[in-house]
């Protein structure tokens, strides 16, 4: 319990950095994108998450450039990631409910659902979550970029009307397939890291 608390202590040291505050906008425009998409204003929603993945940019570029990297700033920002991806999800299930591919999407929450009880394990144990590797980031851009497409372009899509084109469920599948593959790999990615902190920790 005394290595809990003490990690805990540690994670906000220093922690007031403009990445950190960046990061804490981008969790909170996340209920704002998620209500504004489920009153169909998605073109506002679209802008709301956008500008969001805008911040996750800068938040790592003043971070390095600043030399402002935290360990609050290095809990924050994958917690950011798993919650805009949450939302942004929860709200495609809703949008194809009467489509199979809801399935599809429905893994992508059970692969954060995973990230988070690793992280809480860590966390008990005194230790601290795993970062983001290579994988992890290029899988929440890919991530990112499959679902305001099929957003904007996918069945009921905001700018179906406006452009004439609808995407055929076929490549909408495929589309989300590749990001679930990239997820997968960054999922797997993490692993090695988790079973070698719970191993130096059980040496210790």
């Amino acid at each position: 319990m005394n290595n809990f608390k003490d990690n805990l202590k540690d994670l906000f040291d220093g922690w007031l950095t403009i990445p950190n505050l960046l990061s804490i906008l981008r969790i909170l425009l996340i209920p704002v994108f998620a209500v504004l998409l489920l009153k169909d204003y998605v073109i506002a929603a679209i802008v709301v998450i956008v500008f969001a993945e805008f911040t996750d940019l800068l938040d790592g570029y003043i971070a390095r450039k600043y030399n402002q990297i935290t360990a609050l700033g290095k809990l924050l920002d994958p917690i950011a990631d798993k919650l805009s991806q949450i939302s942004i999800v929860i709200v495609l299930i809703i949008k194809y409910w009467d489509n199979a591919i809801k399935y599809l999407f429905m893994f992508f929450i059970i692969k954060e659902i995973v990230m988070l009880i690793g992280g809480a394990i860590l966390l008990s144990k005194g230790l601290r979550p795993v970062a983001a590797e290579m994988w992890g980031k290029v899988a929440t851009t890919v991530f990112c970029v499959v679902m305001i497409f099929v957003l904007a372009f996918g069945e009921n899509g905001v700018l179906c009307n406006i452009v004439g084109f609808t995407l055929p469920n076929v490549v909408t599948w495929i589309l989300v397939s590749i990001s679930a593959i990239c997820t997968l790999g960054s999922l797997l990615g993490y692993i090695p890291g988790f079973v070698r902190q719970l191993k130096e920790r059980k040496d210790k």
